[in-house]
């Protein structure tokens, strides 16, 4: 059998998912907003020259990707984990000590 988890436990589990996937929104929000103003950047004010919006904007959303990987991703890896350790549990227990 698996452990079951208190209510304040849960609770706490709660917050914490819903505060990553906030923090997450907030960073994609600032992402857009700043590369977008990055982008007007170049084209109404530099001429349209060499487009050096592209490094910021590629160098951030690499962190952005992982940002996303970390808070979506991670919780499906981390339940598969959690399944994993309790099939070997069960086995452990069947055999015996």
């Amino acid at each position: 059998m698996s452990e079951r988890l208190t209510e304040e436990q849960v609770y706490a589990l709660a917050k914490k998912r819903v505060e990553a996937r906030r923090d997450f929104a907030i960073h994609l929000i600032v992402y857009l907003g700043v590369n977008t103003l990055l982008v007007c950047l170049w084209l109404f004010v530099t001429g349209r020259g060499f487009p050096w919006f592209v490094f910021p904007l590629g160098g951030w959303g690499i962190g952005v990707v992982c940002h996303f990987f970390s808070t979506r991703v991670h919780r499906e890896a981390e339940r598969v984990r959690s399944a994993s350790v309790e099939r070997e549990a069960e086995k452990i227990r069947a055999e015996g000590p």
